[in-house]
């Protein structure tokens, strides 16, 4: 059976306040461990989104952004990369005609 990442999770949170993002949740936004995530109050709730590297914000930070704008942007990114990636794959997988 396939993991939903829509259905709440209880996630314990220790006396020093850490609390552990769900393996699922990290993988389908790219959360690097070790690593670092942006964590901020909106419209009363707790939100978290992965920090960009270097790399991923390369082109993307000027001018002015809405939340989440970046990190959108990333993933579109990642996805045109990993696209990309497949192609070339594909292109140098030989033949099965030979």
């Amino acid at each position: 059976m396939a993991s939903s990442t829509n259905e709440p999770r209880v996630v314990r949170v220790s006396q020093k306040g850490q609390a552990t993002i769900p393996k699922v949740l990290r993988e389908k936004f790219g959360i690097e461990t070790p690593g670092e995530v942006f964590v901020y109050e909106e419209q009363g709730r707790i939100i978290i989104e992965p920090v960009p590297s270097p790399d991923e914000l390369h082109g993307i930070h000027a001018g002015e952004h809405e939340r989440g704008d970046v990190l959108e942007r990333v993933r579109e990114l990642k996805d045109e990369e990993k696209r990309n990636e497949e192609e070339r794959v594909e292109r140098l997988r030989p033949s099965e005609d030979v």
